[in-house]
């Protein structure tokens, strides 16, 4: 399926023209190494889930969960990336540009676009840099129009076997990422890192857990009927949405808000249970090298694990308004995204019968703080997930 880069496929040990030109359609392809068969057009359904602050109803939180429809243009970047160096001889990166285009469902109401570059990077020695034998270093660089732009690094690498699933492993086989829960949890001071609820936590079970307790956020408690004092998606939307179901692809909804990757985890257990098998590409990346979660469910102040994600890097930008402008702290009181990770796994389906086929799965965590006010006497800064999932399969190359 994908053909194993090695530093010298890659020209890191080679001269780098000033003059650029592109190679036969063969090479471009080999050049990519692990992200080879990420190039082309790709469609599918997906889910959203954000909270964002409320001015409108009395509860200054309003909860926005979409069913998605994506579009992912894909294309391969023709020449070789030279990066200019002192410490060592330059280096060829070499990459795709995309641009990610996801509407609603059912009002085809406009959620986000994104333009962005995906590159891979040779083993370097200055910095010292290299990746596992069979892996690559990559990166994804990406501007999204409400005034955030991000670098966010990880490593490219080979997998068999079903993807996304529990194993004894891992929360999510061949992702390093053990949560992508939409429960939110106190925002951590600029530079250090929050710390995230474990898979399979409930805002309804965690906020009565924490030190002190703290009343829920209703929002996402699918029990506690929608009103103008618990607005939430399709509550309280012009025009209405429709109702939220009782299930989406036989996942339940309140498993679907507590955990979106549920989602893609019943794509795969229904294609594993009619003979599908799976090999691939996953990539796993984050804006910083470190992540810290839970990982017990609903036990706020219970044990927690670093993950080190590996070739991990990068950093956000903000615009001035997210920004804010309080001195120390969280910087002031609008949304700021203050941290992303996500795993991208690039699947070669194979039917029990039947041509195999390309499918593209994500699971994406957007970290966003900003402050709200509860039944409490002060502001209490918290981070909200903002998640994103979706399965896609490859359209016109």
């Amino acid at each position: 399926m994908t053909t194993e880069a090695k530093p010298s496929d890659l020209l890191s040990d080679k001269h780098v023209d000033t003059i650029r030109k592109t190679p036969d359609s063969q090479t471009v392809l080999a050049n990519l190494g692990l992200l080879q068969d990420f190039a082309g057009t790709w469609q599918g359904q997906g889910f959203n889930l954000i909270a964002r602050p409320d001015f409108e109803g009395n509860a200054n939180l309003y909860l926005q969960v979409n069913q998605t429809r994506e579009t992912l243009e894909i294309h391969p970047i023709g020449s070789a990336i030279p990066n200019r160096g002192f410490g060592q001889k330059d280096i060829s990166l070499f990459g795709l540009t995309y641009l990610q285009k996801i509407s609603d469902t059912f009002t085809g109401g406009a959620l986000h676009i994104e333009p962005g570059i995906w590159v891979t990077q040779p083993d370097t020695q200055y910095p010292n840099e290299t990746a596992p034998q069979g892996t690559q270093i990559i990166a994804r660089m990406a501007s999204i129009p409400h005034g955030n732009a991000l670098l966010a690094q990880g490593t490219a690498s080979s997998f068999s076997g079903a993807p996304t699933l529990k194993t004894p492993a891992a929360e999510y086989a061949f992702s390093v990422f053990p949560s992508f829960n939409s429960t939110p949890f106190r925002a951590a001071l600029s530079p250090l890192s929050p710390i995230i609820n474990a898979a399979g936590s409930s805002e309804k079970l965690t906020a009565p857990a924490l030190t002190p307790p703290a009343p829920p956020f209703t929002q996402y408690d699918l029990t506690v009927l929608g009103s103008n004092v618990n607005p939430r998606t399709p509550f309280g939307t012009t025009p209405p949405d429709p109702p939220l179901p009782g299930a989406i692809n036989g996942v339940a909804m309140q498993d679907v808000i507590n955990d979106p990757i549920t989602l893609l985890q019943a794509v795969i257990n229904s294609q594993v249970a009619r003979g599908h098998t799976f090999e691939g590409t996953v990539l796993n990346i984050a804006t910083q090298k470190q992540l810290t979660f839970l990982t017990q469910p609903n036990q706020p102040n219970g044990p927690t694990v670093s993950v080190n994600v590996l070739d991990g890097a990068g950093g956000i930008e903000n615009i001035l308004f997210l920004e804010g402008g309080e001195p120390q702290g969280l910087r002031g009181p609008n949304a700021q995204t203050a941290q992303v990770y996500a795993t991208f796994w690039i699947e070669k389906v194979q039917p029990a019968n039947g041509s195999p086929f390309m499918q593209l799965q994500y699971a994406q965590m957007t970290v966003l703080n900003f402050p709200i006010l509860r039944a409490l006497p002060n502001v209490v800064n918290l981070g909200w997930p903002h998640i994103s999932v979706a399965t896609l399969t490859k359209d016109f190359f």
